[in-house]
């Protein structure tokens, strides 16, 4: 497999007009308190308008005991950015992300959020389709983890004064890109399970519109358990992976050579940031984001027990539905 620089390098063409977006994104949670913190740079160009691309930064905080999702947002000209090419490089407006260090803040009013952040771990990169795919036009969204299980240690910064020491909070380095969000789509992933802290678990369901007709429910799984990675993503695989979701539950069933692993996400209305993601085509998406909600694996291999595994509140559970049933949920942007 190819470097974690050559994953993390930036895909981005300044003069292509077919549209693009591109995301790096840090998340991690706290290691038993329902807390976490989520941070995105990105790259935003409309379909046949390079020339309006746009760098973003985003961050939430979440506390459930607090009962706050704290979500900011701020666009910049691209002019005031920079995405390495060879590696995880990345400065907007003097926010920087790098292979070891992320430091930045957003202000909007009397909400702020501030980060200075250092980050390390060795696990190999986690690619959530086959490689092949990553080169080729479809599909036009890629996911992967440049780093999973990452540890992270620092200081969050908030208005007022007020400080969240991070210190050896679990999660993942992520970088996404395309040319089109996925029309439709569950995603979750766990950095670690309660009392199983060398597991890793990315997954998604997806439905995806070509002109008028949509394609069935594609469910990758990628379970990472002991050193050994069970990739349950190839064609022969999405063919027996069933996914399904409503609201804020979401179910996963992935089967591949001697394992299946069934997957439970959910969490409550309180627990989400409601986020609109602008669409290279045009429109704009609107994602479901929690980063404390609760995930239960049970594996089940050929000879042996099945096992279940749980994250209390540790699990990352995206959900990207239709705009109408969000909003007869309550879910608007705030």
């Amino acid at each position: 497999m190819p470097t974690r620089q050559f994953w993390n390098g930036s895909r981005h063409d300044p003069k292509s007009r077919a549209g693009f977006y591109e995301s790096y994104f840090q998340r991690a949670n706290h290691p038993s308190r329902p807390r976490a913190f989520w941070i995105r740079y990105t790259i935003f160009t409309p379909k046949g308008a390079p020339e309006q691309a746009e760098a973003e930064l985003w961050a939430i905080w979440f506390d459930a005991e607090a009962g706050e999702v704290l979500s900011l947002y701020r666009a910049y000209p691209l002019a005031e950015a920079s995405f390495a090419k060879d590696e995880l490089r990345v400065n907007i407006a003097g926010a920087e992300l790098s292979e070891r260090h992320l430091r930045g803040e957003i202000e909007d009013g009397a909400k702020k959020l501030a980060w200075d952040l250092t980050f390390k771990g060795d696990a190999p990169a986690l690619l959530l389709a086959p490689e092949a795919f990553y080169e080729r036009s479809l599909p036009k969204a890629k996911v992967l983890v440049g780093l999973p299980l990452a540890r992270y240690d620092g200081v969050l910064r908030f208005a007022g004064g007020r400080e969240e020491r991070i210190d050896g909070w679990v999660g993942s380095q992520n970088h996404n890109w395309g040319t089109k969000h996925t029309d439709l789509y569950a995603w979750g992933q766990v950095a670690g399970f309660d009392g199983a802290p060398d597991t890793f678990l990315e997954c998604a369901t997806a439905k995806i519109k070509i002109g008028p007709f949509w394609l069935p429910k594609l469910s990758p799984l990628v379970w990472r358990e002991g050193g050994k990675e069970y990739a349950l993503n190839t064609p022969r695989c999405l063919m027996k992976n069933r996914g399904s979701y409503s609201d804020w539950r979401w179910q996963v069933d992935a089967h591949g050579e001697g394992i299946s692993v069934r997957a439970v996400f959910s969490a409550p209305k309180e627990r989400f940031a409601v986020l609109g993601y602008r669409n290279p085509p045009g429109g704009v998406k609107r994602c479901l984001n929690a980063k404390i909600a609760r995930c239960e694996v049970t594996v089940s291999k050929q000879g042996e027990a099945d096992r279940t595994l749980v994250s209390a509140h540790g699990a990352a559970f995206e959900i990207l539905g239709d705009p109408a049933r969000l909003d007869a949920l309550g879910f608007k942007p705030a």
